[in-house]
């Protein structure tokens, strides 16, 4: 058996059941997993084929736990491929939940504002995206006939979970807008120029990560909602050079309404 058969066998021995939900947590936003009732968590180091998440702001542990009855499983720190890690290992829990039968995927991020409209803060539900990484997830796998999974994207971003996100928002105040994403692979931040051919792309804010666990989520049929915090302006925008510093600051004010939204949504999840 292969590091990802036993990683879905270790899932299998450790969980109660299978989660309804696979909530992926965006730097500095590793406190949502306070607020899950009858919280274990299982650090990645007890997973097989999992690597250690270095990129600052992101803890190596899946928290599991319940919310209004409904399992979820928060990764408090996810893979990103500029640390070095393959295709495979950035979506690895994705597609072990996947083939568990978790149902739902909420990926949170955060990012740099490409919309002159958009300010440090605001909160972005994703409509579309645009990889940008060079490279596929799914480059390499197969479909259960042997097939290479010609996966339709035209939908990635769950409209009905799109619209329940909107309402929850609107019941708690919480500003959100829709918009597209681009992904760079990273870990440098892009130049002033990539940013305004993103901008003529149609692109709305720019980040390194979210889109390959959402490609590798839609091919398993799972049903997709993320939510992209605003965290400086991209390259270009202002005179001020961009930090990672700047982007924890951010989501850590942001933390709070990230939390009461989420909550909101998966509280609702039929």
């Amino acid at each position: 058996m292969d590091d990802f058969g036993r990683l879905k066998e270790a899932l299998r021995e450790r969980l109660p059941e299978v989660p309804r939900a696979l909530v992926i947590l965006g730097s500095g936003l590793g406190g949502v997993a306070d607020a899950l009732e009858g919280a274990s968590a299982i650090p990645y180091a007890e997973l097989p084929g999992l690597p250690s998440p270095s990129a600052p702001g992101h803890l190596g542990r899946l928290v599991v736990g319940r919310i209004e009855e409904r399992l979820v499983a928060l990764m408090q720190g996810r893979f990103h491929y500029y640390e070095g890690f393959s295709m495979e290992e950035v979506t690895m829990l994705t597609r072990a939940f996947g083939e568990l039968g978790t149902e739902f995927l909420i990926a949170t991020n955060a990012s740099g504002g490409i919309n002159p409209a958009l300010r440090p803060g605001d909160l972005v539900l994703l409509v579309d995206h645009v990889n940008f990484m060079g490279v596929n997830p799914l480059r390499g796998l197969r479909n259960p006939d042997g097939t290479p999974p010609f996966v339709d994207m035209t939908y990635a971003y769950d409209r009905e979970l799109l619209e329940l996100a909107e309402s929850v928002a609107g019941e708690l105040g919480i500003e959100v807008r829709r918009g597209v994403y681009v992904a760079f692979s990273g870990p440098s931040f892009e130049t002033p120029a990539e940013i305004r051919m993103a901008r003529g792309w149609g692109a709305d804010v720019v980040g390194m990560s979210t889109v390959p666990e959402v490609m590798v989520a839609r091919w398993l049929g799972m049903r997709v909602l993320a939510i992209s915090c605003v965290a400086n302006y991209a390259a270009g925008m202002t005179p001020s050079p961009l930090t990672h510093q700047e982007v924890l600051e951010e989501m850590a004010r942001a933390a709070d309404k990230v939390k009461a939204l989420l909550l909101g949504v998966i509280s609702r999840l039929g």
